[in-house]
C-alpha cells in the first residue's frame, strides 16, 4: 500500500468535491442569500487548499493506475469520512454543535435522512437545498460520480467503482468502467429531471421540488418540509414520489437498458425486479387490509399511504406521507419488517439489498431439500446464473456481520438510552440508511436528544451500512495495512 498513491487519488477528490460545493453558492444568490454564500464558499476554499496539499504530498505517485485492490476500498472508505467532515462544516454556520453538524452531515451523504433538527423555520433555502444535495451526491456515490468526470480515474476507477458500488453484484454493461460509471449517472439525472418537472406541474414550489427530488431520486428522505411530502397536503405529489421512490430503489443498470437502449423486457427479465416488485405488492396489500379494516383510514387514502410506506421504507427513501408512528402495532410490524429489506442491488437504496434477500430464500430451501435428498447436487440460481460457492460464502458473511453489527450496536445504544426502542430501531434504521423509525425517532421525530455518545455510534453504522461492511472489515486484517515506500 502507497500511501502517497492513496494521498494523491484522495486529492483529486477533494479538489472535485470543493467545486461542487459552489453549487450552493449559486442557489444562495438566486436566492437572494447573499449571507449563505459565505459558509459555502469558505467550504470549498478548505476542500480544494487540502486536495492541493495531497496531491503535492503525492506528487511522486500521480499514476492512479497502479492502484491495487486494498488501496482501492481505503480511498473508498476515507472518501466518504473526508467528505462528510467537510460537508459539515457548513452546518456550523447554522449554529448546529460540531457532533450534530457531523451527524447531519453523515446522514445526508449515506442517504440515511436521520435528522438532528428541531425547528426548521430556523434555516434557509440554501442549507436545505446543500443537506438534498449532499443526499443527492452519496445515492449513486461519491466515487462513481468522480470515476464519471475526472480522467485521472480511467483505469484505476475499475478498482475503486467496484469497492463503492452498492449490492452483491459487480455489474459493468459497458466495455469501459468510465463509460458505465456515466450511463449510470445519466439515468439518475435523467429520471432526477423528470421527478422535478413532475412535482412542479403538480403545483410543488420549484425550490422544494429539485430538493425532493434530489432526495427522491437518492432515496434520501430529507425533504424541505417539516412534516415530509405529508406537509404538502397532496395526493398528486404523494403518487409522483412514489413512483420515483420505486424507481431509485430498482437497479440503475436494467433502468439503462431500459431507457436508453431500448430493451424493453430488461427490467422484467431479472429475478431480482421481480421479487422487488412482488415484497411491495405483498406488504402494501397487508398494510393496506391492516389500515382499512382498523378504521383508520379511507379505502383510497388507506391504498396511497399503504404503497407509499412500504415503498419509502424498502428503498430506504424514508418519506412519510403520515405519521406511521401513530400507526396500530400490526402496521408498524410490517414497516419494521421492510427496514430489513432494502433496495435492489446497484440502486440508490440501501439496506441488506433484494438479492441478498432472494438469495437466502433460495439458500434455506435449498436447505430443506436437501434433507430429504442428501446426495442431490442443487446449484443456486439468479437469473439463470449459478452463483458460485465463493459468491454465496460473501453473502452469508454480509449477513451474519451486519446481524451482529446490529445487534452489538443495539445492545449499546439500548444500555446508553435506557431505551430498547431507540436502541434497535435506531440502529436498524441508520445501518440500513433508511431514517426514521418509531416514537421519539419517528418520522415527525428528531434524533436531536439522543445522547451524544449514541450519535457517534449512529454515524459510525451510517457509514458502515452504506459502503456495506466489505471495506471496515477488510481494515480489521493486518495484511490491509503492509505499507510500501515505493
Amino acid at each position: 500500500m502507497k500511501l502517497t498513491l492513496i494521498a494523491s487519488a484522495l486529492g483529486v477528490v477533494l479538489m472535485a468535491f470543493g467545486t461542487i460545493i459552489l453549487l450552493p453558492v449559486a442557489v444562495a444568490c438566486i436566492e437572494a442569500e447573499y449571507m449563505a454564500t459565505i459558509p459555502f464558499l469558505i467550504t470549498s476554499v478548505l476542500s480544494i487548499s487540502l486536495g492541493l496539499l495531497l496531491r503535492w504530498y503525492g506528487r511522486l505517485h500521480r499514476n492512479l493506475d497502479l492502484l491495487k485492490r486494498n488501496e482501492g476500498l481505503l480511498i473508498v472508505t476515507l472518501t466518504w469520512i473526508i467528505c462528510s467532515i467537510i460537508g459539515a462544516v457548513p452546518y456550523l454556520f447554522y449554529g448546529l454543535s460540531p457532533l450534530d453538524a457531523l451527524f447531519e452531515s453523515v446522514s445526508g451523504i449515506t442517504t440515511t435522512g436521520a435528522t438532528i433538527l428541531v425547528d426548521f423555520s430556523l434555516y434557509s433555502n440554501t442549507f436545505f437545498f446543500w443537506r438534498s444535495l449532499t443526499q443527492w451526491l452519496g445515492g449513486m456515490g461519491i466515487i462513481v460520480l468522480f470515476v464519471a468526470i475526472l480522467p485521472q480515474f480511467g483505469v484505476a476507477g475499475r478498482q475503486i467503482f467496484f469497492a463503492e458500488a452498492p449490492g452483491p453484484t459487480e455489474e459493468k454493461f459497458t466495455p469501459r468502467i468510465t463509460h458505465t460509471a456515466k450511463a449510470l449517472w445519466l439515468v439518475y439525472i435523467l429520471l432526477t429531471c423528470l421527478e422535478i418537472v413532475a412535482l412542479t406541474l403538480a403545483d410543488m414550489p420549484l425550490h422544494d421540488a429539485i430538493c425532493n427530488s434530489l432526495t427522491t431520486m437518492a432515496a434520501g428522505g430529507f425533504s424541505p418540509h417539516p412534516q415530509s411530502i405529508m406537509g404538502y397536503q397532496s395526493s398528486a405529489i404523494t403518487w409522483i414520489v412514489t413512483l420515483f421512490m420505486l424507481l431509485a430503489g430498482s437497479n440503475f443498470a436494467l433502468q439503462y437498458r431500459f431507457l436508453i437502449k431500448r430493451h424493453y423486457g430488461a427490467l422484467w427479465a431479472s429475478e431480482e425486479f421481480r421479487f422487488y416488485i412482488a415484497i411491495v405488492l405483498f406488504f402494501s396489500a397487508a398494510l393496506f387490509f391492516v389500515l382499512f379494516f382498523s378504521g383508520s383510514e379511507t379505502a383510497l387514502i388507506a391504498l396511497r399511504d399503504s404503497l407509499f410506506q412500504i415503498i419509502s421504507i424498502i428503498t430506504t427513501t424514508g418519506f412519510s406521507s403520515t405519521d406511521f408512528a401513530l400507526w396500530i402495532v400490526p402496521a408498524q410490524v410490517l414497516i419494521f419488517i421492510m427496514m430489513f429489506v432494502g433496495g435492489c442491488a446497484g440502486s440508490a437504496g440501501g439496506g441488506i439489498k433484494v438479492a441478498r434477500v432472494l438469495f437466502t430464500f433460495k439458500f434455506l430451501k435449498r436447505e430443506i431439500y436437501q434433507l430429504l435428498h442428501p446426495k442431490a447436487v442443487l446449484p443456486i440460481k439468479i437469473d439463470s446464473i449459478t452463483l458460485q460457492n465463493d459468491v454465496q460464502r460473501q453473502v452469508l458473511s454480509f449477513l451474519l456481520f451486519y446481524l451482529v453489527l446490529m445487534l452489538f450496536s443495539g445492545l449499546l445504544v439500548t444500555m446508553i438510552e435506557q431505551d430498547a426502542a431507540i436502541g434497535f430501531i435506531g440502529t436498524a434504521t441508520t445501518i440500513g440508511n433508511v431514517g426514521p423509525g418509531f416514537g421519539e425517532i419517528g418520522p415527525m421525530g428528531t434524533f436531536s436528544n439522543v445522547h451524544p455518545v449514541s450519535k457517534i455510534l449512529f454515524i459510525i453504522d451510517m457509514l458502515v451500512g452504506r459502503l456495506e461492511l466489505i471495506p471496515f472489515l477488510v481494515m480489521l486484517v493486518p495484511d490491509f495495512w503492509k505499507i510500501t515506500k515505493n
